[in-house]
């Protein structure tokens, strides 16, 4: 079972880092993986998926400020911080998964 896991949180982090190119629908579905499955499995999948949807959540929240101010231009500025952040956080996490082990900072808003 917990291979599956384990095989479901790599899944969530393929579309979690998807989302940027699907206007974050893959995004979504990963959180809903993450929210899910977290409380069925141990740590460090647990960890795993707790990082994710916390990666959504922030992201979601990032990417609203962005929206709001990108008619000051620094909008751009922010989405752009904001896309790099998510990248940064899904393939170090990824990373971190797939040599089994918890995913650095897990909370931390940064990376």
């Amino acid at each position: 079972m917990p291979d599956n896991h384990t095989q479901l949180c790599k899944l969530a982090y393929v579309l979690l880092l998807l989302g940027i190119l699907t206007g974050g629908l893959t995004a979504l579905v990963a959180v809903v993986i993450a929210h899910l499955y977290a409380p069925q499995t141990d740590d460090p999948v647990r960890a795993h998926f707790r990082f994710q949807y916390r990666t959504f959540w922030i992201g979601l929240l990032y990417y609203f400020i962005s929206g709001l101010t990108t008619l000051a231009l620094i909008g751009w500025v922010l989405l752009t911080i904001t896309v790099v952040w998510w990248v940064i956080r899904g393939l170090r996490g990824l990373d971190k998964l797939n040599r089994g082990q918890p995913p650095a900072n897990l909370e931390t808003w940064g990376f």
